[in-house]
């Protein structure tokens, strides 16, 4: 069995609850950006209609099982009903339906003439239990009482109450958690709050008989007043900033910030066609680029009701995947119905010294879509034998001057390197004799 000092609690990023025109895209879908790109991400999905959410909080913990637990404020006594062990796999179609995404165009024969163009010069919230709750043995030490302790799935809960940060730092360091230095300071808050603490850890024999090799997502359900997501925790034992992907489903409309700007990212720009080679490299770079001019804001990738996309980077979830997600409004959702969910995605980079508050969220009845959307114009690449081609490839040239202009003031990249990279543009043009074109025309 492991020793159990030596445990690392994971003090992570996670949701807290307290009181307190539709514009069509199209193109060609080609590509899209992951969530896991960015490097010590966390993702959330937050489902909530008037005072009830449920909430699911992926773990990427990277690590020895043995080793891991987390610490999660939460506004009450959370029971064996609220929670339930969810399924990864909703996180990836999520990410996948919302992820900025790059889309191609293909311009038309400069040349052709249509033949009419010719001739005549468009209460509780209670979930699916699956496992039995222990005793709710109430023990108290240095002002910490545990409320309550079962398990779920892989994970051993233990739901504490505090009256003071370093009783509650002391209880855990004596119960075999490994605090990173200045947990203490970052719990006080909560502390005074009120909030209690949910703290859960690996049972590594139920782990083993999951058969699996990742540990799958918590998912608590509640009922308050509002939200807010306590990231200041997840600050304690970081090595820089980091990154948060939170999905937000809600039947009335897009979710917003109240307390930090929510700033869309840059969006329906055409690009260099290169860019297809590495779009993940490019969009990191983007994310960079507009990160370093506005350090304490967040930034909206995706706002879309559900039921529909317009380009598909993934099908839109269906009512069973909507479930799985956490929405629980749909009970009289009929298969021919659209589902009423709008979905938010914000991405968040964020340190102590960038991001000083907690995140507070609100519903709004905007349902205006949104789509962070990158184009290629391609060019045409066939024969170009008409009087109308010395203007197409000037057209041309001069709008590639302008995509390599854009990419630079996107990403910061050097503008002569991108001119290197796109190329010259020089296609083969025979233009006919003006007589030409009016024999054709009979």
């Amino acid at each position: 069995m492991q020793n159990p000092k030596h445990r690392a609690i994971l003090i992570i990023l996670l949701l807290a609850l307290t009181s307190g025109i539709v514009v069509a895209f199209c193109g060609f879908y080609v590509s899209k950006i992951d969530a896991d790109l960015f490097n010590e991400s966390s993702k959330v999905i937050i489902a909530r209609s008037e005072n009830r959410t449920i909430l699911s909080m992926a773990n990427d913990y990277k690590g020895a099982p043995s080793e891991f637990a987390m610490i999660i404020p939460v506004p009450d006594i959370i029971t064996q009903e609220q929670i339930q062990v969810g399924n990864s796999d909703i996180f990836t179609r999520l990410d996948a339906y919302s992820a900025p995404r790059l889309v191609e165009y293909y311009d038309p024969d400069p040349c052709y003439q249509p033949e009419y163009d010719r001739l005549y010069s468009p209460s509780q919230t209670a979930l699916p239990e699956s496992a039995a709750l222990e005793d709710n043995a109430t023990r108290n030490s240095q002002g910490v009482t545990v409320e309550a302790e079962f398990s779920k799935g892989e994970y051993d809960i233990v739901i504490l109450s505090a009256t003071q940060s370093d009783g509650l730092e002391s209880w855990l360091i004596d119960n075999g958690y490994a605090l990173p230095e200045g947990a203490s300071e970052a719990l006080a808050p909560y502390i005074a709050m009120g909030m209690k603490f949910f703290v859960a850890k690996i049972n590594l024999e139920a782990f083993e008989n999951t058969g699996l090799t990742y540990l799958r997502p918590l998912v608590m359900a509640m009922e308050t007043d509002g939200f807010m997501l306590p990231i200041q925790l997840g600050m304690v034992n970081a090595a820089g900033p980091q990154d948060l992907v939170v999905y937000l489903l809600s039947p009335e409309g897009q979710v917003a910030l109240e307390n930090y700007p929510l700033l869309r990212m840059p969006s329906n720009v055409t690009l260099p066609e290169y860019v297809e080679n590495d779009f993940a490299e490019t969009y990191r770079a983007m994310f960079q680029h507009a990160y370093e001019k506005n350090k304490s804001a967040a930034f909206l990738e995706y706002a879309w009701d559900m039921s529909w996309c317009d380009p598909c980077a993934a099908d839109p979830l269906n009512p069973e995947e909507l479930a799985q997600a956490g929405v629980f409004w749909l009970d009289d959702y009929a298969d021919f119905a659209a589902p009423n969910v709008f979905l938010t995605r914000m991405h968040i980079r964020y340190s102590a010294e960038t991001f000083p508050e907690d995140l507070m969220f609100t519903q709004t009845q905007n349902r205006e879509n949104f789509q962070a959307r990158y184009v290629l114009q391609r060019p045409f690449d066939g024969e170009l034998n008409c009087q109308e081609a010395t203007t197409y490839v000037r057209q041309v040239q001069e709008r590639r001057e302008q995509e390599a202009r854009t990419l630079a003031e996107l990403t910061g990249w050097n503008l002569q390197t991108i001119r290197a990279e796109m190329g010259e543009y020089n296609p083969e043009v025979h233009l006919k004799p003006w007589w030409q074109n009016v024999f054709d025309a009979f």
